[in-house]
């Protein structure tokens, strides 16, 4: 089989995911990593028995590398994502794409320049409950949706915010539950929904004083296609609940998915502990699967490294997307909807108004 030579930009809590995926999979021959923090390269390459580099550039020079995977906070991925592209090395980035519009539109076009892949991370959209819940809606089985929901109480802790620097700031982290828990579900709602034609929201920090940026959101988004969709999220809610998005169909049926149960899992720091299960499933004939599917999903999340399983089948895709030359599961124009949909709630607070789309 081919293989990719592949690195990692970043050596933070997420980046050991990456690797993980990297070592195992057939698809790749991971070759470097690098961070601008040397001694956190020299560590993270020693324990994965790889070259370690300062920069993106030394990394594609020495190592010779064709993909890179970017793992460092999201203000800071416009920067390696150009680099690479524009010399034709494949990047896919953690979510988000990046914390503004003006730096996803610039990695776009660098890996147009670079006739590079880009691709962007969300893994939740292979969680199974959610394959079926795109698989009914795309086969008509709730007529056309009409109804979107996306709801999210989850709780961050102090520790979180003190356990990286760039954790809270908006200078660092580019905004707080919108940007770094949210874009998964914003993700999931928009695939499901179709394109956005405009977004009213409001953002508040509730019960997280410390930190400058937002622990709750809420939006109402209208979608091209008439349809509507509300977002409630927060981590303002001890010790964390649940994470639900919820689709309504035309013909009145409903299709759920709870991705998360409790507090989301951080990512070096914590497991996922509970299945992604199916919620709600009214589907005429149909009323009675979600036993069977709750059946089968907790007896495959006890086979499974849930934390880690859905991460390489991603990262799996995106490797195949380059030997195979066709277009990433989540392409960096589809993790510009995200970055699009967050921006907008962030301007509708500020100017206390719908915004249109696109921005």
């Amino acid at each position: 089989m081919s293989q990719i030579r592949a690195g990692i930009v970043g050596c933070g809590k997420v980046a050991d995911m990456h690797a993980v995926a990297l070592r195992d999979l057939d698809e790749a021959n991971f070759v470097a990593v690098c961070d601008a923090n040397r001694d956190r390269a020299d560590r993270f390459a020693s324990k994965y028995q790889v070259g370690a580099y300062e920069s993106v550039d030394e990394m594609i020079n020495k190592a010779g590398v064709e993909a890179v995977l970017v793992c460092t906070p999201h203000p800071m991925h416009e920067l390696p994502t150009v680099a690479a592209a524009r010399r034709g090395v494949h990047v896919l980035v953690e979510k988000p794409l990046a914390s503004s519009l003006e730096a996803c539109d610039a990695m776009i076009r660098a890996a147009q320049d670079g006739n590079a892949k880009l691709g962007v991370v969300s893994q939740r959209r292979l969680f199974e409950p959610v394959q079926r819940m795109k698989a009914a809606i795309d086969a008509g089985k709730i007529g056309k949706p009409v109804l979107g929901t996306f709801s999210m109480f989850s709780w961050r802790d102090q520790a979180y915010y003190e356990s990286d620097p760039w954790r809270g700031r908006w200078e660092t982290e580019g905004g707080g539950v919108l940007v770094n828990q949210s874009p998964h579900q914003l993700d999931l709602m928009q695939w499901f929904m179709g394109e956005i034609a405009e977004v009213s929201g409001y953002w508040a920090n509730l019960n997280h004083p410390t930190i400058e940026v937002e622990d709750t959101a809420v939006a109402i988004v209208r979608f091209r296609s008439g349809a509507l969709g509300s977002i409630v999220t927060s981590l303002s809610q001890k010790p964390g609940i649940y994470t639900k998005v919820h689709v309504h169909g035309s013909n009145g049926a409903s299709v759920g998915v709870q991705t998360d149960t409790g507090a989301s899992f951080v990512a070096g720091v914590s497991e996922i502990a509970d299945p992604p299960l199916n919620d709600v499933w009214t589907i005429p004939g149909e009323e009675g699967y979600l036993t069977v599917f709750e059946a089968e999903d907790r007896a495959r999340f006890k086979s499974i490294d849930a934390t880690q399983h859905y991460h390489t089948l991603q990262i799996q895709d995106f490797l195949n997307s380059i030997l195979d030359d066709r277009d990433p599961m989540v392409t960096g124009r589809e993790g510009r909807v995200v970055v699009e949909l967050f921006t907008a709630i962030y301007q509708s607070n500020e100017l206390r108004r719908p915004i249109e789309f696109p921005i």
